[in-house]
């Protein structure tokens, strides 16, 4: 482990209908020691208030995952595109050559959480497109967005993969990170890493070919990166 990012340091925007914690720089908040992992540009941990949303405005060359942990997310977009992404379910839009897209609360009587996560892709002007899928868990370590498209995940423009992992009490797993970099982030429960201990929101980097220990100190919902060195 070479690199810990802990909740509560991390920047945040409040502006009455958004509540925003960044764990890395974003908009208005920087901090050349949070500028990312790798590939991985941005993970943003939204809070959006009942009816409000973001509304229309583009984005071009980047790879953009929207994970919703409660409520759902109404989306639109340029291509065409007008979906409900509920909890439990993940969306990937390549912005590619641009493209513009709106994403909004569903409901107009309660909040909706969800992570907005971004990473650089390794080609650039190709046509945008967009993904929406719910993955089941399979197992301790279920794919959701790999190269490839691997065991039903979806697919991403760059040599990256993004695993949700989940774990009872003290049931533990190897993540094997091959030649990659590693990034986990926790989204609830706890997680160990040897003597390190991990909480909602917190993450941590891992250099180069470091497989990971990981153990649930109680139950355990995350994300695991793995990210070209």
């Amino acid at each position: 482990m070479n690199y810990i990012r802990r909740a509560g340091e991390r920047g945040r925007t409040s502006v009455g209908w958004l509540d925003s914690y960044h764990s890395f720089s974003f908009g208005g908040y920087h901090d050349p020691a949070h500028m990312g992992v790798s590939t991985l540009r941005v993970i943003n941990d939204d809070t959006v208030a009942p009816g409000a949303g973001f509304g229309t405005h583009g984005h071009r060359d980047m790879e953009i995952v929207s994970y919703v942990l409660e409520g759902a997310v109404r989306h639109e977009d340029s291509m065409g595109h007008r979906y409900t992404v509920p909890a439990g379910e993940i969306q990937l839009l390549s912005a590619g050559s641009g493209v513009m897209h709106s994403e909004y609360n569903d409901s107009e009587t309660d909040p909706v959480s969800f992570l907005q996560i971004w990473i650089t892709p390794n080609v650039r002007g190709t046509d945008p497109d967009y993904q929406q899928k719910r993955i089941e868990q399979d197992g301790m370590l279920t794919p959701l967005v790999t190269p490839d498209g691997r065991d039903g995940s979806l697919t991403i423009r760059q040599d990256a993969s993004l695993y949700r992992v989940r774990l009872g009490v003290g049931q533990r797993v190897m993540l094997d990170a091959g030649r990659s970099i590693g990034y986990l982030h926790v989204i609830q429960g706890e997680a160990r890493v040897g003597p390190v201990v991990l909480h909602q929101g917190d993450g941590a980097g891992f250099p180069v070919g470091q497989d990971i220990d990981l153990q649930a100190g109680e139950p355990l919902s995350a994300l695991y990166f793995q990210l070209p060195a």
